[in-house]
Order: structure tokens, then C-alpha cells, then sequence
């Protein structure tokens, strides 16, 4: 199989240091087109699409293999493998922080940073977490997306997206959601809002930075403290930008952490 065709991966850049940029549900490598130009120089820019989204190869989605974020991980470890990538920087959107967080356990020197940007590591409240979501919130929302998939489009791409002021934004998701399969999006809807990954953090050995919106529908700040909390060696930022999609709504503020905390690092 071709993994570079199958994940439609593009390279760019002229430096060394492996920079892989992984989009969100419902997204695409295109999300990420206002911040990866910054650091093309300094780095080798790796983009790509899940299996299932954007302009990957449709046809080999598997529904058992993506059953669970581990799947989604695994298309980064082939990326990482196909391209002989060691010592990178993953930066990971919403729910690819998590798939970010799989990939550096299992496979862990193909990594040296992950940057987690509006990450979640589960979405639903219990006795002792704050989600930002009840079960039944979930249950809701994925049977809205059943009945009526614009109609939850248009409902959720403009929430997550706020910044009201640039109704092209959250036209762009909703456009970007609409345009998906909409029965792998289903599925991966699911995998991603029924995921709970706290117990996976303990074992991440790897640095990372923690960028938190400072009101965010999907991923309030109570979760980036307790990400913040419970990621050995983490960093945590709190960022003005508003929404789930700072890379999008506030790619000057995004670039400007991502490019402090690599130039630390360094």
C-alpha cells in the first residue's frame, strides 16, 4: 500500500526537523494552511489527511480498523515509518492531540514534542472530570447527525467555530463537514466524542505544550488544566483566540506560541 497516497501527505520546507501538522474531525491538512508557512524554514513540514477525510484515499477506510483512536494513530506511525521520520514535533488539532498523545506511547522515538491544540482527553463529564458534555449531550448531537447531518452542520461547525464577527469561518467548517462521507464522518464522530484517553497521559514521556482557547464550546478550560495536571513536563498556555480553531480563527497568536516554545525548546 501506498501510505503517502492513502493519507495524501505532502512535504514541505527546507529544514531538518520533522514538523507533522494533523487535523481535526471533520477537517482536513487545509485547515492548517495559515500556520505552516511560518515554519517551512526552520523545518520539515509534513501534511496529510486521515484515512477517511479531506483528499485520503476513500477506499481504504476500514470501520474495524478505525473503530477507536488507536487506528487513527497508526496512520501516523505509517506516515512516520514511510517517510523514516525520527525526533518530530507533532502538532495535533482537537481530537489528533489525543491520536498524537497513541502514536507517542507506542512508537516513541519517532517523536520529540507534541503541541496539543484544543485538545480533550474525554469529552463527557463524570463524578470526578468536567468533559464539557453529559452522555446524553453526546447521544444528542450524534442522533441529530443521523436525522439531519446539515442541519447538525450548521448547528455545531458555527459553535465550535464562535468568532461571529468572521461568519466565513464557520461557513468554511460547515462547508468542510458537509463535504465529508457522511458515513465515516458518523463513525468518526463517535470514535472521537465517546474517546477517553486519561489514563494514557500518566505513560506520554515526551515534553509538550498545551494551547487552551479561552472559551471554547468543545474543550473548556477545565480540561486543559487537568491535561496540564496530569502530562508530565507539560506546558499550558491559555490562549485570547476564542473557539475550538485557533489555527484558523487566530493563526498570528497560535504561530506566535507554537514559535516560543520550539525556539525554547531548541
Amino acid at each position: 500500500m501506498d501510505i503517502l497516497k492513502r493519507n495524501n501527505v505532502i512535504l514541505l520546507g527546507s529544514g531538518t526537523v520533522p514538523m507533522i501538522f494533523a487535523h481535526g474531525f471533520g477537517c482536513s491538512q487545509h485547515m492548517w494552511r495559515e500556520v505552516w508557512p511560518a515554519f517551512e524554514k526552520d523545518f520539515k513540514i509534513i501534511l496529510f489527511d486521515f484515512t477517511g477525510s479531506g483528499n485520503s484515499d476513500l477506499t481504504c477506510y476500514n470501520s474495524e480498523r478505525y473503530s477507536n483512536l488507536n487506528g487513527y494513530a497508526e496512520d501516523v506511525l505509517d506516515i512516520c515509518k514511510a517517510l523514516d521520520l525520527k525526533n518530530s514535533i507533532f502538532v495535533g488539532h482537537s481530537v489528533s492531540s489525543m491520536i498524537g498523545v497513541l502514536a507517542a506511547i507506542k512508537e516513541p522515538d519517532f517523536f520529540q514534542d507534541l503541541i496539543l491544540l484544543a485538545p480533550s482527553p474525554s469529552y463527557i463529564n463524570d463524578q470526578t472530570y468536567q468533559g464539557g458534555f453529559e452522555r446524553k449531550d453526546i447521544e444528542d448531537l450524534l442522533s441529530m447527525m443521523e436525522k439531519n447531518y446539515e442541519g447538525w452542520a450548521g448547528f455545531l461547525a458555527p459553535a465550535m467555530m464562535k468568532n461571529s464577527e468572521n461568519p466565513a469561518l464557520g461557513e468554511e467548517l460547515t462547508e468542510s463537514f458537509c463535504t465529508a462521507d457522511r458515513a465515516i464522518a458518523k463513525e468518526f464522530a463517535e470514535v472521537t466524542f465517546y474517546s477517553d484517553n486519561r489514563k494514557d497521559l500518566s505513560k506520554v514521556k515526551h515534553t509538550s505544550l498545551i494551547l487552551q482557547c479561552s472559551d471554547d464550546l468543545i474543550a473548556p478550560l477545565e480540561v486543559g488544566q487537568y491535561l496540564h495536571n496530569n502530562l508530565t513536563n507539560s506546558t499550558f498556555k491559555v490562549m485570547q483566540a476564542t473557539g475550538h480553531c485557533p489555527h484558523m480563527s487566530a493563526p498570528t497568536e497560535t504561530i506566535e506560541l507554537m514559535d516560543q516554545y520550539v525556539r525554547r525548546r531548541k
